[in-house]
Parts: structure tokens; sequence; C-alpha cells
């Protein structure tokens, strides 16, 4: 055997070897048991949060009940260790302010396994009506918020125990744009930290705008970038924003405008210019329309908006070179008012949470074009509003 051979042979082997190792962690993903955690709108019929034991290999859901009784735990967030969980609390009063709340649970296991219930530690105001939104920074030291209704956006050190503690930041809104329903003052609807964690993103549906903050994660403070802001179109009405895997483009999805505009993102100072804006209906829709979430599948090929009023998930292809969206259709979600949907952890299926039809609906995505079919469960669940998976052991 000559020198060249024998090192193709290695090379073959080595091939071989790592084919086998990434099979095989694909195999131990599929048959890994997740938690998937479900907030709510509380009222006659909901308590506060629950849990479903989530089995990806045959895509079966086991309840387990309530795992936390809590007021309008609207918005959920999972810290990067797996050891807490936490909720903003949307309501208009806390504790006799013009305040929500946030609150910080403990998430109990049994000999290592997520049992599905949690344990409160503590709760603090959220400094504003009606938080609707809770993520950490990249480094799990903090959790951001954003008041609805306050028009502002908060930061909250959370101590090692998990309790959080009070705000290291918090910047109000000013302004208004030009629904006079729905814009006629700030309205903070998603913040969230760079990729490189080194600014804050806040999105405002009142104003119109992306708010853009330097974020300092030894401090957990914000201070405004320059520029300070990105504008969208007069009556857009921003809610949400999705960065894509590579990090050069960001979107954001417009409630009122039933669409999605695509920003070019420039890392090195935080700037984000805006590109085109394209409608998540079909062209023969004249009905009412709201949309809520959004989300870019992690193979970066295919973008998901939910639609309420039509009711459906628009899928739509994202050009690799330029970021842009093409929309390829739009899929009925077997339920009344889509607020919020996820894609499980393999990345094979999407799980819609209808809030006004009180159910939870699996579809799955086909890997090339991303089009959706039902798959074979659904949950009835009261008022769901947001959906959070954990890794079960």
């Amino acid at each position: 055997m000559t020198i060249s051979s024998r090192h193709f042979l290695q090379w073959l082997l080595l091939l071989l070897s790592l084919a086998g190792a990434s099979s095989s962690a694909a195999e131990d993903s599929s048959k890994a048991n997740y938690v998937l955690f479900v907030g709510t709108y509380t009222g006659k019929d909901s308590k506060g949060i629950y849990a479903y034991r989530y089995d990806p290999s045959s895509s079966h859901l086991n309840v387990l009940g309530l795992a936390a009784e809590t007021d309008n735990p609207s918005f959920l967030a999972i810290d990067p260790t797996g050891r807490f969980l936490y909720a903003v609390n949307e309501v208009q009063k806390y504790k006799g302010s013009n305040s929500g709340a946030v609150s910080a649970f403990a998430i109990d296991r049994i000999h290592g396994r997520v049992s599905g219930r949690l344990s409160l530690l503590n709760e603090v105001a959220s400094r504003g009506a009606d938080p609707c939104y809770i993520v950490f920074d990249k480094t799990g030291k903090y959790a951001l918020v954003a008041n609805y209704t306050g028009g502002n956006v908060a930061v909250f050190p959370v101590a090692a125990g998990g309790r959080i503690g009070e705000p290291s930041a918090f910047v109000q809104h000013f302004g208004s744009s030009v629904n006079r329903q729905r814009q006629e003052a700030p309205h903070a609807h998603w913040i969230d930290t760079t990729p490189d964690n080194r600014f804050a993103i806040a999105v405002d549906l009142g104003l119109d705008e992306l708010l853009v903050y330097r974020f300092d994660a030894h401090t957990g403070t914000l201070n405004p970038n320059a520029p300070p802001y990105a504008k969208l179109d007069p009556g857009a009405g921003p809610r949400h924003l999705a960065f894509h895997p590579n990090g050069k483009f960001a979107y954001v999805v417009n409630e009122l405008q039933s669409s999605i505009t695509t920003f070019s993102y420039q890392a090195s100072g935080g700037v984000l210019l805006a590109g085109k804006t394209v409608s998540i209906l079909p062209k023969n829709f004249s009905g009412n329309n709201t949309a809520a979430e959004i989300q870019v599948h992690p193979n970066g090929k295919f973008l998901f908006a939910s639609n309420r009023g039509h009711d459906s998930i628009a899928v739509l292809s994202i050009d690799r070179d330029t970021g842009n969206l093409t929309l390829v259709d739009c899929f009925p979600t077997l339920g009344k008012a889509p607020r919020d949907f996820v894609i499980d952890p393999t990345g094979t299926r999407l799980f819609v949470a209808n809030q006004d039809s009180n159910n939870i609906v699996v579809f799955q995505i086909d890997p090339n074009t991303g089009r959706l079919a039902p798959a074979s469960q659904s949950l009835q669940v009261p008022s769901p509003v947001c959906l959070r998976f954990l890794a079960s052991e």
C-alpha cells in the first residue's frame, strides 16, 4: 500500500466514524424526552402554567398537569441552566401600583428528570403595566422584560439561586404613531439582546420603531445606541423580531400591517437597515387580521409567522444571499387566534397555541419546502399563549 492510499484509507475511516457519531447524536436527540411548558391567560378555565411531556420520536404528548398557579403568565423564559423558569404576569395592577409582575420558579426534578412542577421563588414588580415578553441575555445573568401598556423596558438581575432582583436598568419610551386606537402611546412588545450580546433591541408597536440600546453584560445597563432606533412604515405596528442564524438579517413581524420587514444587521455598530416588506396574507383575503409570532427555522431556509383572523401560519422562504422573503403559502392552524408557536427541539415539528379555541396543534415541517401538515395529536389547553420546551434529563 502506498503512502497516499494509506492516507486515503485513514481519511475514509475518519469520515465513516464522524458520520456514525453524527447519526448517533441525531438518534439521541430524537430519543430524548422534553417537557413543554405552556403559559396561559388565567380565568374561569385556566389557573396558570401547564406542563406536558413530549417524546419527539413519536410526537406523543402526555399531560403532566398544572405546573404552577399564577396570574396571567402570558410569556415564559427558561434560564440557560434549565434550573429556573420565569413568567411575566400580564396584569395592570400589582400591589397597588400601575405594574405587572415577574415571577421566578424553580424547576422541580426527580432523580434528575423534570417532573413538570414549578416552585415559586419570588416575584417583583415589572415596572410597567401588562408585561408581555421576557427573555434572558446570552450570559443568563439578566432577564429583559417589555411592558406593553407601560410602554417601557427593564432589565432584572438573577441571583445564583434563581431569585429575581430589582431592575438594573429601566427605560421609558415616549411618543405615538398614526393608528389612534392602537398607537396612541408607546407599547413595548418585545426585547432581546443581539447574537453577540452587545446590544439590546426593543420592538415598540406604538412607535413603529426598533429601539437599539448598548447593553453592558457586566452591569445589566442599557444606553441609547447611535443611531438610537430604526423606523418602520407608519401604522405597521411592529410586534416581535427574529434573527437569522447567520446574524446578518433580522425580521420584524408587523402586527397591524400583517407583514414582515427584512432588516440588514451591522453587528459592529448595532445598526439595523430596513429592506423589503412583504405581506403574510393571501392576496384574496379581505377580513380582519393581526399578526403575532415570528420564528426562523434553525436551517435558515424558512421563516414562519402567525395570523390571527386568517388563523394560519404563513411560511416564507429566505433568499440565502439577500435575506429577502417570498411567501410560500398560509396553512390553517385548526383553531382560532394562533398567538404563539414554537419549533420543537428536533426541528421537525411546529406547535401552535390557538388562544381562542383553547388548543395546541402539532404540525410536521417539510424539510425541503417548509410546508406544514397536521400531525396526529392536538391538546386541549385553556387560553394558551406561550410555549417553551425544556430537555427532561
